[in-house]
């Protein structure tokens, strides 16, 4: 919607929009261009660009979702893992979530490190828009929980039926349950091989990350 505006005429006002870190760099490259765009909370207000300049420099900002990914994967896996040429601040809350969980990170502005943590704790979450826990980490947060010591819980507010991948990790082992929008994860559980189904692409990463644990 952002784009269409951006080459429309005139201005167009975008109500309740996700204001996403990486929608506020799609608009920061847009300005670059010769763009009029201006977020207000969730309003985005654009002025269609009439001419766009050829010649500019931009830095596209990395992959958040992929980042606590790995940020998981190397919870699990329990040894000295560093991700550089980050911006922290981008993902403070996915770190204070992990650290009560008892992971142990060192972050600096741009960079993080993961170092090996013997005991994992139960969280109970739910998933929010940005700058809240990203439904598109649920999965992954999930596998980790089934780690952890006591009863975790994550209530999903943002998609329906975004817990296809809960009957997997159960054929590898896992104790879940679902109750209407909350998935219940019992823990720690030994996790084993099994023939298993990808349902989208975060169902498949989540189950990789199981195959870790197994």
């Amino acid at each position: 919607a952002i784009l269409a505006a951006f080459k429309a005429k005139g201005k167009t006002v975008l109500n309740n929009c996700a204001i996403e870190p990486e929608v506020l760099n799609l608009v920061l490259f847009l300005n670059n261009l010769g763009g009029n765009i201006k977020i207000n909370g969730r309003k985005i207000i654009v002025i269609g660009c009439e001419k766009i300049k050829k010649n500019v420099t931009h830095k596209i900002i990395f992959d958040r979702i992929e980042l606590g990914t790995y940020m998981i994967a190397a919870s699990i896996i329990g040894k000295k893992i560093k991700f550089s040429n980050i911006d922290t601040r981008i993902i403070k809350n996915d770190i204070s979530l992990l650290k009560r969980m008892g992971i142990r990170i060192t972050s600096k502005k741009s960079s993080i490190e993961i170092l090996k943590s013997k005991n994992i704790k139960k969280i109970n979450i739910q998933t929010r828009p940005y700058p809240g826990f990203a439904t598109d980490l649920q999965a992954q947060l999930m596998v980790l929980m089934t780690q952890a010591n006591g009863v975790s819980k994550i209530k999903e507010n943002i998609f329906e039926n975004r817990f296809m991948h809960v009957p997997e990790l159960k054929r590898m082992g896992a104790d879940i349950k679902i109750l209407n929008k909350t998935a219940i994860i019992k823990g720690p559980t030994k996790l084993t091989g099994a023939e298993v189904m990808a349902t989208d692409l975060r169902a498949s990463v989540c189950l990789v990350l199981a195959a870790l644990i197994a």
